[in-house]
Parts: C-alpha cells; sequence; structure tokens
C-alpha cells in the first residue's frame, strides 16, 4: 500500500452539514426522553404517585406526545447516526489509503473512557459506554456488501428480538411452571421497586456526595439486566442500518437518492406513526390499572417496529427538508450542536442534576410532564447559543477536542485561524 496522508480529525469544510444538523436535532429528542423519563425521577416513583403528576388534562396530552413522538425515536436516531459516521470514517480511510482499525479502535476506547466516567461520577444512563462496546462488532462489516449488512441488520433488530421475547415469556414457564415463574417475577418487581424508591431518596439528598453515591449503587445494581441482550441487539441492529445508509450516502448525496428517501420519510412516519398510535391507545385504555394482561407483553414486538420506521422516516424527511433553503435556515440552527454532540450530551447530565437533585433545585420527583418539558427545552436553547458561540472560536467542543487528541496521541489545534482577509487592489 502506498503511502498516505496520516490520519486526523476533518477540516469544517469536509463535514456533511446535514449529519450535523440531524444529529443535533436527535441530541434535542434524547435530552427531552432522558428528562422526562430519568433526570425528574418520574419512573422512581411509585406508580399513584407518577400517575397523579400527570392526571390533568395537559399532563395527559403531553405524555401523549412524547410517547407518540419522541420516546425511543430519538435515541434510535442517534443510534442510526452512530453507524453512518462509521461508514463515513471507513470511506475516508479508504481514500487515504489506509485502514480505519487502528484509529477507530482508539476511538472506542477512549469513548469508553469519557463513558465509564459519566455513568459512575455522574449519571447512571450512560449510552456511551454500550455504543463504544457494540461499535467495535461493526469492524466485522466493513467489508461486507450492502446487502450483507442489511440482512444482519434485519436479523438484530427483528428476528433476535422476537425470539428473545419469546424465550422470555416460554422457557421460565416450561422449566418453572407457571406459579412459581409468575412468583419470581413479582419477586423481581419488588426488589426493582424498592431500589428505585432507594434511588430516589438518595437523588433527593441535599449532599452531592450522597446523590453520587446513590447514582453509582443503582447503576451497579442494574448491571445484570436480562433485557440487556436485546437491547444490545437492537443497537448493532441500528447501527448496521446507519453503516448501510451511510454506504449508500443517503444524507451525503440527498439529490441523487432522493426518490428512495422520500419512500423512506412516507413508510417511516406512515408506519411508524399508525403502530405508535396503536401501541398508545392501548396503553391509555389500561392506565391506572394495578396489573396487565399476558398478552400486554407482546406488544413489544409492534412497539419496537413503530419505533425504528418512525426513526427512519425523521432521519429521511429531516435530510429532504434540509435541501430547500429556507428550511436549511430553520434545520441549520442545530448544525453547531450537533459538531460538540458529545459535549452537549454530558453537559445535559450535569446540568439536569442541579437542576433535579436535592443539592440543586431539588426538583427530582416533583415536576409535571410540562414543566419537565419547558426546562429541557430552555436548557437545550442555551446549549445551542453555547455551541454557536464556541464554534465560532474553537475547531471543537471541549470534550471532543479530549476526545481527538487522546485519540492520536497529540494535542489538536484547538482555536480556529482567522481567514485572512483578500489583499486590496
Amino acid at each position: 500500500m502506498s503511502e498516505s496522508p496520516s490520519a486526523g480529525p476533518i477540516e469544517s469544510a469536509q463535514r456533511v452539514h446535514a449529519l450535523d444538523a440531524l444529529r443535533g436535532f436527535a441530541l434535542l429528542g434524547v435530552f427531552i426522553s432522558n428528562s422526562l423519563n430519568w433526570f425528574n425521577g418520574r419512573l422512581l416513583l411509585p406508580r399513584e404517585q407518577a400517575l397523579a403528576l400527570g392526571a390533568s388534562p395537559l399532563e395527559l396530552t403531553v405524555n401523549s406526545l412524547f410517547a407518540l413522538l419522541i420516546e425511543q425515536k430519538f435515541v434510535t436516531l442517534f443510534t442510526l447516526l452512530f453507524g453512518l459516521g462509521f461508514a463515513l470514517q471507513l470511506t475516508r480511510a479508504e481514500e487515504r489509503g489506509t485502514s480505519i482499525v487502528p484509529v477507530y479502535r482508539r476511538r472506542l476506547l477512549m469513548l469508553l473512557g469519557i463513558g465509564l466516567v459519566h455513568m459512575v461520577a455522574i449519571w447512571f444512563g450512560d449510552i456511551l459506554t454500550t455504543y463504544a462496546l457494540v461499535g467495535f462488532l461493526l469492524l466485522p462489516f466493513r467489508k461486507c456488501s450492502e446487502k450483507t449488512v442489511l440482512v444482519w441488520a434485519a436479523l438484530f433488530l427483528f428476528v433476535v428480538p422476537i425470539g428473545f421475547s419469546i424465550g422470555q415469556r416460554v422457557l421460565p414457564v416450561m422449566l418453572d411452571g407457571a406459579a412459581a415463574t409468575e412468583r419470581a417475577q413479582k419477586a423481581t418487581r419488588e426488589e426493582e421497586a424498592e431500589r428505585r424508591a432507594a434511588f430516589l431518596t438518595g437523588l433527593s439528598s441535599d449532599s452531592v456526595v450522597m446523590t453520587q453515591q446513590a447514582n453509582a449503587a443503582y447503576g451497579w445494581a442494574s448491571l445484570p439486566n436480562p433485557n440487556r441482550p436485546l437491547l444490545l441487539s437492537i443497537i448493532l441492529g441500528r447501527f448496521l442500518l446507519g453503516l448501510w445508509a451511510g454506504r449508500r450516502g443517503l444524507v451525503q448525496d440527498v439529490e441523487r437518492h432522493r426518490p428512495l428517501l422520500r419512500k423512506l420519510a412516507a413508510w417511516g412516519l406512515g408506519v411508524g406513526g399508525v403502530m405508535g398510535l396503536i401501541v398508545l391507545a392501548i396503553n391509555l385504555s389500561h392506565r391506572g390499572a394495578t396489573s396487565m394482561p399476558g398478552w400486554m407483553l407482546w406488544m413489544r414486538i409492534p412497539k419496537d417496529v413503530g419505533i425504528l420506521f418512525l426513526g427512519v422516516g425523521y432521519a429521511a424527511a429531516f435530510a429532504l427538508l434540509f435541501q430547500k433553503e429556507r428550511w436549511r435556515k430553520v434545520l441549520g440552527v442545530f448544525t453547531p450542536a450537533g459538531r460538540m454532540a458529545l459535549t452537549l450530551y454530558l453537559m445535559q447530565s450535569v446540568l439536569s442534576l442541579c437542576v433535579f437533585n436535592g443539592w440543586g433545585l431539588g426538583l427530582v420527583g416533583r415536576t409535571p410532564p410540562s414543566l419537565t418539558l419547558l426546562l429541557c427545552l430552555a436548557l437545550f436553547a442555551g446549549q445551542v447559543a453555547f455551541s454557536h458561540w464556541w464554534l465560532g472560536r474553537f475547531r471543537f467542543g471541549p470534550v471532543e477536542w479530549l476526545w481527538r487528541s487522546l485519540t492520536y496521541g497529540r494535542a489538536q489545534p484547538m482555536r480556529r485561524v482567522p481567514t485572512a482577509a483578500p489583499a486590496a487592489s
């Protein structure tokens, strides 16, 4: 192989701005999801108390729209973009005539380190560690054909989850009997309720040390999650779907793929929306019920299908709209946030602790969905303004700079170099 330029961070002119804007848009949805489910303590409250906080017509509407349009959909979108980003890195490495493997492995190892610090010291719900670990599994697919990548994506997204769901439902009954299985499941639910109550008590403390000890304890207790293999399979499937999209150049060359993107947008939004409405209607019909019928466990399959379709639909629709000048001016507001998504993601955790934990404003377990949403939007608006200001002066976000410097083994130039003014004639 001929000698080629050494690997290094890409310059602003080489970036795919639609991809950056889409990443920033996805980050907003991820922040809303984390805020309404975890940061505000809703999933830690006893069921009756959580229902009371969302009982008014306004709160019920906010919760329903969140469940239909945002919950898990933007996490899906964010995950797809990880795989698409891998495809871009792969393409650029091939253009340089180098192997992606050494740099990519270092990137993932550094991301894993950042994620572990985030998970233990700040918030147990970190996704970076999972992305880093599953990201290694993308390497064997780097030389596979687009068709092969799609087949494996379908396997991890549909076949494995369906088989896993059937196994979870059927095998315990076959091995231990229905009565014993029900007793074990009830004991598991009670143990989880106790852990969540203890976690909520810890977060309500006015001591930073106690809140973070509670975070670490709950995170450690949550590691042996029986659903984790299912989660890892779905994430890998989404990575592979993003890899396929990146290989095809769907976001990089929208004009060439406009017909396909229109179909993806129509089918994604249509099927995902219908699936979401069906799941929402069923959940609302059982709102307040003390127990769920056994068949409700199977609703996870159509729910996951609807989430995936809607996430793909969002991505395709965003890419199409970004080509229109008027929409590009609106959606382009997210571009700087997407360029420093890692910094903003970690900042969201810190800001949320300041707002909700007992040593901060102490709002954990007390804010209804509408107020949580308003706080989230206000904080994200501040983050967008900060990202515009920061990237007007620096090449990377602060954590992005650290990540790149550790990956390449040398400090990267941080400040932007002013463009020289043209000489007067």
